[in-house]
């Protein structure tokens, strides 16, 4: 396991991510660094999926893990990062959500007596919604069922417990990245409640722009609670996000 050194650091933390097949992940920070939530994190994904049963199966081979540490006696921050090769090529998006610049992560080496790939895909067939892409990216951080219960099913947010966002792009780039990063430290710094936040790539489901009358990009659709309120641009301003985040 390899680390590096941040002069401008994060607060210490640690960082679970578990990734489907097709792309869709939740992922959450322990700030208070007592557990690690994998199986929590399968449970959101098979309740927010509409999976028969938790999907555990996706632990390790799908998974990423951040630790970030302060050393006292040195005043320096240390940051291990490692993501097993399935999910390697989402370090961008994992530097977004856990809001670490461009660090290297750490690619993970399978076990061969650890991990039977042909065993992996016998699961297709009973998860078919692994396998599709629902541009789903979800934070977990402030669930009760987390921060309370070291195993079990996440409750997810919903109109009445959390806040549901939209973000509408046209493909994955640096902008991109940028707006998550932009929109991570607003959300964990202005608000307690558990939320949801939806990508969506207009140019691979036009029908959800539609549906949601998102003609213009990026735009940031507030689901709920109601009222429906939306920001199209100003996405790097943070007084904007939290104005359509705040209560009517």
């Amino acid at each position: 396991m390899s680390s590096s050194i941040h002069s401008l650091p994060p607060p210490a933390f640690k960082g679970i991510a578990v990734f489907t097949p097709g792309g869709d992940v939740v992922y959450c920070r322990d700030y208070e660094k007592r557990v690690q939530w994998h199986l929590n994190l399968c449970g959101a994904l098979q309740e927010q999926l509409g999976l028969p049963e938790s999907p555990h199966f996706l632990v390790p081979a799908f998974t990423a893990t951040v630790d970030c540490w302060q050393n006292t006696a040195t005043a320096t921050t240390h940051i291990a990062a490692e993501a097993y090769p399935f999910v390697y090529h989402y370090q961008g998006l994992l530097n977004a959500i856990f809001d670490l610049g461009n660090l290297e992560w750490t690619r993970l080496r399978f076990d061969p007596d650890g991990l039977d790939l042909s065993v992996l895909e016998t699961y297709r067939s009973r998860f078919p919604q692994l396998w599709e892409n629902h541009n789903l990216v979800l934070d977990l951080s402030a669930s009760p069922a987390l921060t309370d219960q070291p195993t079990g099913t996440a409750e997810l947010p919903n109109e009445t417990t959390g806040t549901v966002l939209k973000l509408f792009v046209s493909g994955y780039s640096a902008a991109t990245e940028q707006i998550l990063t932009t929109l991570q430290r607003v959300l964990e710094g202005g608000r307690r409640q558990p939320y949801t936040l939806q990508m969506i790539d207009v140019s691979k489901h036009p029908e959800q722009a539609e549906a949601d009358q998102v003609t213009a990009t990026p735009t940031l659709v507030r689901a709920a609670p109601l009222p429906m309120r939306r920001l199209v641009g100003e996405l790097d301003n943070p007084r904007a996000i939290l104005t359509l985040l705040r209560d009517p």
